[in-house]
C-alpha cells in the first residue's frame, strides 16, 4: 500500500500529521490490592489514530470528511506494532477545521484534525 491510510478502500489526500496509539483494556475487576501490587488484568488493546492535515481546498476537506463520516468505517493502515498493513474498524471522534483564508475561488482550511479510535 503506498498510500498513509484508506477509508472503506478509498483513499484520498495523505495525511500531513498521523500519531499511532495503543491502549490497553483491562477487566473490570483491575487495579490495586491492599498490598500496592497492580492487577492489570488485560482482556485486550485498542488502537487510536490522530489524523491531521494541512492547506486543504473545499473539494479536500469534503472528500475527507465524507469519508469518515459513517458511524463506522474501516481503515488500513501499516501499525507499526504489528509490522504490516492492517485493517481495523474505527470510530471517528470530534472533528475540527480552521479556515485559512477565504477569497472566492481560492478558499482553503489551514487544518482539520480529528482522532479514530478502534471499535
Amino acid at each position: 500500500m503506498d498510500e498513509m491510510i484508506s477509508v472503506d478502500g478509498k483513499t484520498f489526500k495523505c495525511p500531513s500529521s498521523f500519531k499511532w496509539k495503543k491502549s490497553d483494556i483491562s477487566a473490570s475487576d483491575a487495579g490495586r490490592t491492599d498490598d500496592t501490587q497492580m492487577h492489570k488484568n488485560k482482556v485486550g488493546e485498542k488502537r487510536t489514530l490522530s489524523l491531521g492535515w494541512v492547506c486543504l481546498s473545499k473539494a479536500e476537506i469534503h472528500e475527507i470528511l465524507v469519508a469518515f463520516e459513517p458511524e463506522y468505517v474501516n481503515i488500513t493502515y501499516w501499525d507499526p506494532l504489528d509490522g504490516k498493513d492492517m485493517t481495523r474498524r474505527f470510530y471517528t471522534g470530534d472533528m475540527e477545521a480552521d479556515v485559512k483564508w477565504w477569497a472566492k475561488g481560492r478558499e482553503r482550511y489551514s487544518t482539520l484534525n480529528f482522532e479514530v479510535i478502534e471499535r
